[in-house]
């Protein structure tokens, strides 16, 4: 008799399954609604196709639309297939490459027929249109494995050379599985080379739930000097509703995009000649100022020490840091020019000597503050050493990675390096997590925090990882966020190459998330650059390092702050506070008071004496978003009041000068100052 296979089921129940059973077999045996729902299976804890049999006793979950980070990435993944399938379909000759789900969709590199021109937007429509008819002919979708060597004579016979040049480049020793769309042999049968797993058949997919959403060009394995291909875009779901919620998303992200705000609201400007610098106008430079402000008062009462360090270090520091091994690529290196001057002593070209040292611009700020701490003797008695800088960095990222302010290559941040001995660690990662939260409830943020555990690739032993590990793990619990309420995870292999890193990751208004402060306990840097103290017993010891920020960079959370605000930013941030704004020319002379008295207050104000009609000028500075506007006329001027406008809102306000004053001056005080 043959034996059964045993399943264990996530209520504790098992099933006794006839060898060669699959997943589908289970769901079917417990009823006809879970077979009717189950997508995929999560077996011994690897997701695999519905029908892949059993290879023994084992654990079984499966998944269905209610686990949905799960099911998204199984639909997004058949989506990617169905749309290479679609394209396939409607220019025979297309070649494809690979197309993975996304975090809110699906790409697949294609490249077109030689008898036509690349694909673009207006193919789309089409496409779409074939997906659609893909998905609703319910073609099955069929595991197989294959040997590599009938593999690539397969995509060789048919063209496919990138195909071909993949799995060539696969390990020898390891069959390829393949899944047909359709029954092998029949007329409509697709094949692909891909991992898996997939959902059942075309038909699990909701035609109505996935858009084609813009082309780019791409280039065969990301290297420019391989063949430019097409990526088409796509987002998928699991129904409409998803979608329909998703592209309201992004319609209401277009119009908060920071970058068409920044122009309208005169805040800041990027041009080709400062690639991926910021050039910032004196109403976005405001903003800042404010923010440097409140930061430092911040710090200040916490403890931190500020200092300014150099822009460029010799190559040797970062070579010794460990920076240059991982980072050089994306470091700036000056040379030492020789100035080359001819007899009449007028300068020509200049040119690198040939024993020329180099130094870097500085990407990060740490190498340096270490280098601070190390000036004099420290005891432990000293400890912590809080050093925070406002510090200027550069980095090379590639022209087409730049982003507005959220991508930038140089930037400012608000950094600080704690110096403190392994007793310290704990108490002062908790503080740090207090003053963070305190930070980013000001600005009405709700985050998650996460734990970024050891990379593969790292510096430091294992015993050193386990205790810096542990010691973030401590702390968080000790603030109390080791929690659901602050969305706690751990994320394994996601931290620096020298530590492992808290990460606060701030949800904005439209429900986007933005990884931003961090602190890392680093145990590596300071014994790289031999920082030590004195200890109790007379000896020097290691210190501990601990870098942290809270905006992460300057540049990056006023691009997050605008977009958030859909630059209605809070009062104490705004650029300009309030206007005050004239109904006719009579009432200048009182406009012109109130707005010294504003002034006198500490509240930005301009005052707007122009010869326009009044809602013209309440239609310009509501596009410039500035929180209140104070008009002014022949009756507010004889009564000493003023018609209160506040951004935002339908009706307004008609107040004594006085009161509208101290009402606007507790909006205008930051959050961290008022009483």
């Amino acid at each position: 008799m043959t034996e059964l296979v045993q399943i264990s089921l996530p209520d504790g129940t098992k099933r006794a399954m006839e060898p060669g059973s699959t997943p589908a077999d289970v769901a079917a045996a417990i009823g006809p609604g879970l077979a009717k729902a189950a997508l995929a299976a999560r077996v011994n804890g690897e997701v695999r196709d519905l029908n892949r049999p059993f290879e023994g006793d084992a654990d079984l979950a499966l998944i269905t639309a209610k686990d949905e980070a799960d099911a998204l990435e199984l639909v997004r993944h058949d989506y990617a297939h169905v749309l290479a399938e679609a394209v396939q379909a409607l220019w025979p000759g297309t070649q494809i490459t690979f197309g993975p789900a996304t975090d809110d969709g699906f790409y697949y590199d294609v490249k077109a027929p030689e008898d036509r021109a690349p694909f673009s937007m207006d193919d789309l429509p089409a496409i779409e249109e074939k997906m659609r008819e893909i998905i609703k002919a319910d073609k099955p979708l069929i595991r197989e494995v294959w040997s590599r060597e009938r593999l690539i004579e397969k995509w060789r016979a048919e063209g496919e050379t990138f195909k071909a040049e993949w799995a060539a480049d696969l390990p020898e020793d390891e069959d390829l599985t393949v899944y047909h769309s359709g029954r092998p042999g029949e007329k409509d049968s697709w094949l692909d080379m891909c991992r898996g797993p997939h959902l059942p058949s075309t038909g699990r997919l909701d035609p109505q739930a996935f858009k084609l959403m813009r082309v780019a060009g791409a280039y065969w394995r990301g290297d420019q000097k391989n063949a430019q291909l097409t990526r088409i875009y796509g987002t998928g779901w699991l129904n409409k509703k998803q979608l329909n919620a998703h592209l309201t998303r992004l319609e209401e992200a277009a119009k908060r995009d920071h970058r068409k705000l920044g122009r309208e609201m005169d805040l800041f400007h990027l041009q080709e000649e400062a690639h991926g610098s910021v050039f910032w106008h004196p109403k976005g430079y405001r903003i800042w100022r404010e923010l440097e402000a409140y930061m430092r008062r911040k710090m200040d009462g916490g403890g931190y020490r500020e200092i300014k360090t150099p822009q460029m270090m010799d190559i040797r520091q970062w070579e010794q840091s460990g920076h240059w091994g991982k980072y050089a690529q994306n470091m700036f290196a000056v040379p030492d020019i020789v100035p080359d001057v001819d007899e009449n002593g007028a300068g020509a070209t200049p040119k690198v000597a040939p024993d020329a040292d180099w130094m870097a611009i500085k990407p990060m700020n740490c190498p340096a503050h270490v280098l601070v701490f190390k000036q004099g003797i420290t005891s432990y008695r000293d400890l912590p050493v809080r050093l925070g800088e406002m510090g200027c960095c550069h980095r090379n990222e590639p022209h087409g990675a730049l982003h507005g302010l959220m991508r930038v290559r140089q930037f400012t941040q608000d950094d600080a390096h704690i110096f403190c001995t392994e007793s310290q660690v704990v108490e002062e990662v908790r503080k740090f997590c207090e003053l963070a939260d305190s930070v980013y409830r000001d600005f009405g943020f709700t985050y998650h925090v996460k734990l970024a555990t050891r990379p593969e690739q790292r510096f430091g032993s294992d015993a050193d990882w386990d205790k810096a590990e542990q010691e973030l793990r401590d702390a968080v619990a000790e603030a109390g966020m080791d929690n659901d309420e602050y969305g706690w995870e751990e994320l394994p292999g996601e931290g620096a190459f020298y530590a492992p890193k808290l990460e606060w990751h701030l949800t904005d208004a439209i429900g986007r998330t933005w990884q931003v402060g961090t602190i890392q306990g680093d145990r590596v840097l300071p014994d790289r650059l031999d920082a030590t103290y004195v200890g109790e017993d007379g000896e020097k010891h290691r210190p501990v390092m601990l870098h942290r920020a809270i905006f992460g960079s300057y540049e990056r959370f006023i691009g997050i702050l605008i977009e958030h605000y859909a630059g209605r930013l809070p009062a104490w941030l705004a650029p300009v506070q309030a206007v005050v704004a004239t109904i006719v020319s009579d009432a200048d002379g009182y406009a012109n008071e109130v707005t010294a008295k504003l002034a006198a207050a500490g509240i930005r104000s301009e005052s707007d004496l122009r010869n326009e009609k009044i809602n013209y000028k309440v239609r310009e500075h509501s596009l410039a978003k500035v929180p209140h506007m104070l008009v002014v006329g022949k009756r507010e001027a004889e009564e000493g009041t003023v018609a209160l406008r506040t951004l935002g809102e339908k009706e307004q306000r008609v107040l004594p000068l006085d009161d509208a004053v101290a009402l606007l001056g507790g909006e205008a005080t930051p959050p961290d100052l008022r009483g």
